[in-house]
């Protein structure tokens, strides 16, 4: 058969197997609110987009610092960790570059000795990792592993970038939920505070006939006598009010 004739349907087959990862990742995605579980996803729908991938991880820089974000088996953990803890290797090249890394363990020693010995000990073959950027908070890389023998071709590096693109446009989504969400929690929670201190500020001043802020002075000086938070001697001052008759002391 004509070697361009299997060369095009290996790469419509490939082709298949990205735009159906990219179809469940989008699906998952509609209900995923957590982004440690999106990243979770993302990492493992990555071995679908590209076959040749045995195993993969995800790795992100805090404040210029590297971790392993997820990994989808301890083997590409341990080697993204070998990575982090060096400081080098191509994850961390491609994070810090923003451009794809793709090469062979064994011509990798030199540049980088201590991914190429951790990946060696995994029986890992081939690389291929991609930038992965969320916002400035999240980036970082999305690194594939091969173990078959396979490495990784040209056409795989593509299909990673295509994918990782559509992954970020994803993971962005996952984050403004998340960040909106915990907005609405800190705005809830400064509401209910705001609320239980001037409560507690109208007993006191009810109790002692004193001005608004002597009776927030009150409650600052419990709050620094019983080593907790102005909320939390309020809300206790208010509840040991409400509970008893007796006019009571902050």
């Amino acid at each position: 058969m004509d070697e361009n004739l299997l060369d095009e349907r290996d790469a419509a087959r490939r082709v298949d197997d990205v735009t159906a990862a990219l179809d469940r990742l989008a699906g998952t995605f509609d209900q995923e609110e957590d982004l440690t579980v999106a990243l979770q996803r993302v990492c493992r729908q990555a071995m679908h987009a590209v076959p040749d991938a045995e195993i993969a991880g995800i790795t992100l820089l805090r404040d210029g610092n590297p971790y392993t974000a997820t990994a989808t088996d301890d083997a590409a953990y341990r080697i993204d960790q070998a990575q982090d803890s060096a400081g080098r290797g191509p994850g961390l090249e491609a994070a810090r570059t923003g451009e794809l890394q793709r090469g062979l363990v064994a011509e990798a020693a030199g540049r980088w000795p201590e991914f190429a010995a951790a990946a060696t000990e995994s029986a890992v073959l081939g690389y291929l990792s991609a930038p992965l950027f969320v916002d400035d908070g999240y980036h970082g890389s999305l690194n594939l592993y091969d173990t078959g023998g396979n490495s990784f071709g040209t056409l795989d590096a593509a299909l990673l970038e295509l994918y990782t693109t559509a992954a970020e446009s994803a993971l962005r989504s996952t984050r403004r939920h998340q960040t909106a969400h915990e907005t609405m929690v800190q705005l809830r929670t400064a509401l209910t505070s705001r609320a239980v201190i001037d409560q507690a500020k109208g007993i006191l001043m009810a109790l002692h006939g004193i001005p608004a802020d002597d009776a927030f002075a009150l409650l600052v000086k419990a709050s620094q006598e019983q080593n907790v938070k102005l909320r939390d001697a309020a809300q206790e001052f208010v509840a040991t009010a409400s509970a008893s008759s007796v006019p009571g002391q902050v």
